[in-house]
């Protein structure tokens, strides 16, 4: 993960955003040497929120997990979404 001082991040702000936005990499902003910040884009923020929500329900997360464990064990099957009539 890149860091970039504060200065550097207002100087360039908007090359930073669009690397942000292009590379779906989060970038530390620090301050006085300290890295009090970190910047993704919205896209990822979206994301981790989704699965934060995802995984705030115990039953939920147990058979999220499992289904993760079946997928990496060869245990998943491909099927197809039904389509709307």
């Amino acid at each position: 993960m890149e860091t970039v001082s504060l200065a550097e991040f207002e100087k360039n702000l908007t090359t930073v955003l669009d690397r942000i936005e292009a590379d779906c990499e989060p970038v530390i902003i620090s301050r006085s040497g300290h890295p009090p910040a970190v910047l993704l884009s919205l896209s990822d923020y979206q994301s981790m929120e989704e699965t934060a929500h995802l995984l705030r329900s115990p039953k939920n997360e147990e058979r999220l997990m499992k289904s993760l464990a079946d997928a990496r064990s060869g245990k998943a099957e491909e099927r197809q979404l039904a389509e709307e009539e």
